[in-house]
């Protein structure tokens, strides 16, 4: 039974943050770039997106988790701001290598 319920959690967090991130990266394509070294580019592909994909899973499974405590504090919102969206924005918008 817990399995089961983690499993639907993380499908559904999962779910959610695509559903977030790709409006977010047709923005993308409209952001400012300038060059980033090799080693910078690197090390954003390699460590930096895949902890940031990380952080936005773990925050929308933490933002389903206390969404009855946020709805009635009236924050849902803020919450979900904080915990989906800036994680992916950093992740899915930013061009690679910039920091």
């Amino acid at each position: 039974m817990k399995t089961l319920l983690l499993r639907n959690a993380l499908f559904g967090g999962l779910a959610t943050a695509l559903l977030v991130a790709s409006p977010l990266a047709g923005a993308a394509s409209n952001a400012r770039y300038d060059d980033a070294s090799f080693e910078t580019m690197l090390v954003d592909g390699v460590l930096v997106r895949p902890l940031g994909i990380g952080a936005t899973i773990l925050g929308t499974a933490a933002w389903i988790i206390t969404l009855p405590f946020s709805a009635l504090g009236g924050n849902a919102g803020d919450a979900a701001q904080q915990l989906i969206v800036k994680p992916a924005r950093f992740t899915f918008t930013r061009p690679l290598g910039e920091f």
